[in-house]
């Protein structure tokens, strides 16, 4: 396989990650990825709330 997906690329990813951050910082990294890629997506899918009508008052 061509790219960085083939099974060889992600394992050599991984042990690369391993050796700079260490085992126990690794879970937590991933954790923080999750949730910002999370509310990133619900930022881009969340429609927007229409806007109340303009309520001017005649005097």
């Amino acid at each position: 396989m061509i790219g960085w997906t083939s099974p060889t690329h992600l394992a050599l990813l991984l042990l690369i990650a391993l050796c700079l951050f260490g085992a126990k910082r690794l879970p937590e990294i991933g954790r923080s990825l999750g949730s910002g890629m999370r509310e990133f997506k619900e930022s881009v899918t969340h429609q927007a709330l229409p806007e109340p009508a303009n309520r001017e008052t005649a005097d």
